[in-house]
């Protein structure tokens, strides 16, 4: 793996080293860990990377990885930059023979999105996508209980991801996270919406297979001085006639990373919290709670395959990056030894990137139309 940003200032690039490296199926050779060449050095220097594998821009690791032989260069890239850096460096290794992964959202914008479908299956390379959350377990669990037909028909859903971290102005303080994820510039349209709410969108799609019909978006920034939503309230309407709510927010003060869905069927309904991953429960009227909790019991083999630790010992966030660089590794390995990669082992792609910028770009559309209640979603 060579990998694009994650500086020692990232937040995001160490934690896709840890999750990259938990199966030993994946090294890190090479980098350029900042547009700063000071940076990306130190970093490297850090790492314990050999000084002519660091590199002082992405451009020239992908074209100088690209001369070493077969077996010594990297075999594919990880993004962790900024969003507006994911299309051009993804763009420019995948034309150079590199597959990737890259963090979400895909791109800065929805147009991006489909360019780099048509490049990526041009190249006919491989391109995952980190909307990690669709790896803990009990994810896996409730999209096969739904999809075993244990809900019934899905008629109500509530998903919210509450954060609190942005109650005041961070960005003008020099916190590099908030810096760039309020700027327009290397952000893109939406702040909240985009950062977190793409999070919310992407895992009911992955779990319920449901697609948003029609929306109904409040957004709104309550910092002064801030350029992008920090707080974002959404009515759905999915394509099966199912009702959705979704709420993200980064200024509900005092929260952390409270990611939640309730999801509620003609015979049953089904919850689960980010914060204790390990517990999902399962709800029905005439027979009222059940507990299931990951490694316990008789769970799908997709839950199962996504299992790290045994019972009573959580399931973390780094693990959920380390099934999807696992799985996408298990898919490089098919392709070179010409095997069909085993569906259980999946992992978000290009369509779950342009349907996350699809769905950025119309919410803000209709928080913007104040003419018309609801916003038909558009592709």
């Amino acid at each position: 793996m060579g990998m694009i940003g994650g500086s020692q200032e990232a937040f995001i690039g160490a934690v896709h080293r840890r999750g990259s490296q938990l199966d030993g199926e994946i090294e890190l050779v090479c980098g350029a860990f900042s547009s700063s060449a000071e940076k990306s050095k130190a970093t490297g220097n850090a790492l314990y990377l050999p000084e002519n594998r660091v590199y002082g821009s992405y451009e020239e690791m992908i074209l100088k990885e690209k001369e070493l032989p077969e077996g010594e260069r990297m075999d594919f890239v990880s993004i962790v930059t900024p969003n507006h850096v994911h299309f051009p460096a993804a763009k420019m290794a995948l034309e150079n023979g590199f597959h990737v992964v890259c963090d979400k959202p895909a791109t800065l914008n929805l147009a991006e999105a489909k360019e780099l479908k048509k490049i990526i299956e041009k190249s006919g390379l491989i391109f995952a996508l980190t909307h990690n959350y669709t790896a803990y377990p009990m994810v896996k669990e409730a999209k096969h209980l739904i999809d075993s037909g244990k809900l019934g028909e899905i008629r109500k859903i509530i998903v919210e991801y509450p954060q609190g971290w942005l109650i005041d102005l961070v960005e003008a303080t020099g916190q590099k996270q908030a810096a760039w994820r309020t700027d327009p510039a290397r952000c893109g349209a939406a702040g909240a919406i985009g950062d977190i709410g793409t999070h919310c969108e992407n895992l009911i799609e992955y779990i319920t297979g449901l697609h948003i019909k029609e929306l109904c978006a409040d957004l709104t920034i309550f910092v002064e001085g801030r350029m992008l939503d920090d707080d974002g309230n959404i009515l759905i309407h999915y394509d099966n006639g199912a009702k959705g709510i979704l709420h993200c927010s980064q200024i509900c003060n005092g929260e952390e990373n409270d990611f939640n869905f309730r999801i509620y069927g003609s015979k049953a309904g089904i919850t689960w919290h980010q914060m204790e991953p390990n517990t999902m429960v399962f709800r029905t009227r005439d027979e009222g709670a059940r507990i299931i909790r990951t490694a316990v019991g008789k769970l799908s083999p997709a839950a199962n395959a996504h299992t790290r630790q045994p019972a009573g010992h959580p399931e973390g966030y780094v693990e959920t990056f380390a099934n999807i660089y696992r799985n996408f590794a298990f898919a490089l390995r098919a392709r070179w030894e010409g095997k069909a990669q085993d569906p259980i082992y999946d992992f978000p792609g290009i369509d779950e990137g342009i349907m996350g910028m699809a769905f950025i770009e119309n919410v803000v559309r209709s928080a913007q139309d104040n003419t018309n209640k609801w916003t038909k979603f558009e592709l």
